[in-house]
């Protein structure tokens, strides 16, 4: 009977804190917008209801972001088997952008009504609502980070879009693509699962995982050899502040029985903190200690050690290394 009990408390506790967690999720204007039809005759309709519910550019700006990241899907199929690209023919400059326009509203469109886009449709999207309740959005295209073996890559190439959005006089960083989900290599599918954290993104953050083609932003330089052979950091790092203090490179050049210290904002002796070794164990960082507001603490690179280190917050990656053998 003893036994019982325990289980069923610690069914509940799991249980509370999944709906705590989850609902930690959603600001308020989220919230509301769970409550819109799921679609909406046309983008005007939409547009206006947002208009209408909300107050401030910012609110909007968010209402935008959830309705989108909360109702249309990634076309995983369509990345991976993209549409031939539409040519046009053009007499002037002024036909060209007409053609191009028409070409996007198009898209923007079928994104809508089809519910299903790769990156460049809810770029398109985000771009055209925040048009129609006032605010002005921009489209930045360039390059994502967001595997193992882009830690170190050589070259930059184009491959995604996302947007930034003018809001009380300021830019903000808005990637409503990874937003609204992300690929499970497991089970082989998009998984919808909102994510806020890509909405107003701390610029140091952001650009961590994305780099413009422009190579600047807002006439700000990023550096490329940041991006490239940075860390490579997850949606969680940036919803729990956990930034990454040292090592600032995430190319780690070590000996075999080398000790590496590490820094992690955010982060106390008492989580549940940990890595996994190169048979995918889950090993505890002990002997830590709290330093300027997170936590430090050594991983002796030894045989059990692979290619790459991972460290876990509870069941969520925060960063990863490249480990090179000296």
């Amino acid at each position: 009977m003893k036994i019982k009990k325990i289980f069923f408390l610690f069914l509940f506790l799991s249980v509370f804190f999944f709906q705590y967690s989850h609902a930690q999720k959603y600001s308020a204007v989220d919230k509301a917008v769970l409550k819109y039809p799921k679609s909406f005759d046309t983008t005007e309709e939409l547009a206006q209801r947002i208009d209408k519910d909300f107050n401030s550019d910012y609110d909007k700006a968010r209402a935008i972001y959830s309705w989108i990241a909360f109702n249309i899907k990634y076309d995983f199929n369509a990345y991976l088997n993209p549409p031939r690209t539409q040519s046009f023919s053009y007499r002037n400059e002024a036909e060209k952008q007409r053609k191009i326009q028409e070409l996007n509203d198009n898209m923007l469109q079928k994104t809508f009504k089809s519910q299903k886009a790769v990156c460049e449709g809810f770029t398109l999207l985000y771009q055209h609502l925040a048009a129609l309740v006032g605010i002005k959005a921009e489209i930045i295209r360039g390059d994502s980070k967001i595997r193992l073996a882009d830690i170190g890559r050589k070259n930059t190439t184009s491959n995604h879009a996302w947007n930034t959005v003018l809001i009380d006089g300021k830019w903000r960083l808005v990637d409503v693509t990874w937003g609204q989900g992300y690929y499970d290599s497991s089970k082989g599918r998009m998984v919808k699962d909102f994510e806020p954290a890509y909405f107003d993104t701390e610029s140091d953050y952001f650009f961590a995982k994305h780099f413009p083609d422009s190579g600047s932003y807002l006439g700000r330089r990023i550096s490329k050899e940041d991006f490239l052979n940075g860390p490579l950091i997850y949606n969680k790092t940036i919803a729990g502040d956990n930034k990454i203090i040292a090592p600032e490179s995430g190319i780690i050049e070590v000996n075999r029985g080398q000790k590496i210290t590490f820094q992690i904002k955010n982060i106390s002796k008492s989580s549940q903190f940990f890595y996994l070794n190169k048979r995918n164990q889950a090993v505890r960082v002990v002997n830590a200690k709290e330093k300027r507001g997170g936590l430090e603490f050594q991983i002796t690179v030894d045989n059990t050690i692979g290619d790459y280190i991972t460290f876990f917050l509870d069941t969520n990656s925060i960063a990863s290394f490249k480990i090179v053998s000296k």
